[in-house]
């Protein structure tokens, strides 16, 4: 069986068949460890005629890219059934052989011993050894100047415990990332040593794919669940939504200027900044904005009342400010005219839940914008301040949200009404015309029932809304009253319980689940 390029989801649907082995190579053109794994995965798949075998341009193929998570290439998926089985991260070729003889269906005559490296790849190519032993901290190199920043190997590797404050400080700009500068092995880290390049900055950086305790460690650590991350003198600016966000904004450089890293400042220069005070009547000042205002008038930005120095009374009017409305967002923009994406997702999750909301447009005021980073500690925005307590920024306040931790804390507050579970079902329920109510999701289910109604829908070429009941115990209960119907998987269409697994097979067999949810 050769190696083919897919082109779609559909096309993808329409392989994941039962019996069937499919082994998904996520990779880039741009990146020398994915091309090389993509030869030993050409000679895996001659050797193996009873799987199949698709490369994803991850960058070009987005959706499919999201739905199996991939963060870095080379990635590899391995689904049988239609269900995700195992995964590979990195450019390990033995264990990528290794996977493909324990998951095929194969004859004995195309044991592991064939599968990849007897078969003729006698040795890993050049491009594959170097990225699996390439060592993690490497240096990033601008026109301007150089970081002389080393760790070695050994010494990745014997450390126990990660120093992580140590770690993060090892450079006054340093950057965890996927790969190296020269050879960043994801597009988001490419992206991100492109925006310092650019900025002109000597910058540090450590591979996490090379040293798994540092890559899991300071996930905790930082309370960031992804790569990169970068730091700047041992504080955490953001991912690379962020980074670029702000490199785009000028803010980056502006953030760079403060810390003394632009144009030989240097620490002394550093430690002399001091934020500015904000107004002394924040009402006043246009970027404000009280709960239900229609639109956002933008004035003279940055006006108001003298400059204060005094550090309790700032702090006095930053609390104010915060206090100004229970739920109060700092943005950019307007939430009828965001001036960028981040402060638009938050603007949009705060309109799901219903709630009222003040917010402050802090590119009116820029001494609120200087000031309110160092009242919070943050260096970002938007903002969200909860009954004056800082909840997070954009990439926070969106994972509490699809956690539901959003709404419990609104909850709490007092700031959202109660909603009882039968209002939260139908709800549920109604949020696509048909809805699937299964163990897992669609791209991985978690019990055979489930997958098999899955099948069955894209078979029929339906779509359809999901919802894992394993995530939510008070769902997944309370819908056993509510419907009437004890077990899992559950599929409406239109509000109305159609059946389980059994109900929904014998429907597809007879031609009536078509014609169904068609109408």
């Amino acid at each position: 069986m050769s190696l083919k390029n897919l082109q779609s989801k559909e096309e993808l649907a329409s392989k994941l068949v039962p019996g069937n082995l499919v082994v998904l190579h996520f990779w880039a053109s741009w990146c020398e460890p994915s091309k090389a794994m993509d030869i030993v995965l050409a000679q895996l798949a001659e050797d193996t005629p009873h799987a199949q075998f698709f490369r994803v341009e991850a960058e070009e193929q987005p959706e499919i890219s999201e739905d199996y998570e991939v963060a870095a290439v080379p990635f590899f998926v391995f689904l049988k059934d239609g269900v995700v089985v195992d995964k590979l991260q990195g450019a390990n070729a033995p264990e990528l052989a290794n996977k493909v003889a324990k998951w095929a269906t194969i004859n004995a005559a195309a044991a592991p011993a064939s599968v990849g490296f007897a078969a003729g790849l006698t040795t890993v190519p050049e491009a594959v050894t170097k990225q699996l032993w390439a060592p993690p901290v490497s240096n990033g190199k601008t026109q301007h100047q150089s970081s002389s920043i080393r760790q070695t190997e050994t010494q990745s590797q014997t450390a126990q415990k990660p120093d992580f404050p140590k770690l993060i400080n090892q450079s006054p700009i340093m950057l965890f990332m996927k790969g190296t500068p020269e050879n960043p092995s994801c597009g988001f880290s490419r992206k991100v040593v492109d925006a310092l390049n650019a900025e002109g900055v000597t910058f540090g950086s450590f591979d996490i794919l090379s040293d798994e305790a540092v890559r899991q460690g300071l996930k905790e650590f930082s309370n960031w669940p992804t790569f990169p991350q970068l730091y700047v003198r041992g504080e955490l600016l953001g991912g690379c939504d962020i980074v670029t966000e702000m490199h785009e904004s000028g803010e980056l450089k502006e953030v760079f200027k403060e810390k003394g890293l632009l144009h030989g400042e240097d620490d002394s220069k550093h430690s002399t900044i001091v934020e500015p005070a904000i107004s002394e009547d924040l009402k006043a000042s246009s970027a404000f904005v009280p709960a239900g205002t229609p639109g956002i008038a933008t004035t003279n930005g940055g006006a108001g009342g003298g400059h204060g120095n005094d550090t309790s009374d700032s702090k006095a009017r930053f609390e104010q400010l915060v206090n100004e409305h229970p739920i109060m967002l700092f943005m950019k923009g307007s939430p009828t005219d965001p001036r960028c994406g981040f402060s638009r997702k938050v603007v949009d999750t705060l309109g799901e839940l219903g709630v009222d909301y003040g917010t402050f447009d802090i590119l009116n005021d820029d001494t609120v914008r200087q000031g309110l980073k160092d009242y919070s500690n943050w260096t970002t925005y938007p903002q969200l301040y909860i009954k004056g307590e800082f909840i997070g920024g954009c990439d926070i306040v969106l994972e509490m949200h699809q956690s539901g931790e959003l709404k419990q804390v609104l909850l709490e507050k007092g700031l959202l009404p109660a909603e009882n579970i039968d209002q939260r079902l139908k709800k549920l329920i109604h949020s696509s015309q048909t809805m699937l109510f299964m163990k897992g999701t669609p791209d991985e289910p978690r019990c055979g029932f489930s997958n098999k109604v899955v099948s069955a829908l894209r078979e029929e070429g339906v779509e359809f809304g999901s919802f894992d009941i394993l995530t939510d115990e008070e769902v997944r209960q309370g819908l056993k009253t509510y419907s009437n119907w004890p077990t899992y998987p559950q599929l409406y269409h239109k509000g109305e319980l159609l059946g389980g697994c059994d109900i929904v097979l014998e429907m597809k067999d007879s031609g009536d689940l078509r014609s169904t949810l068609e109408s």
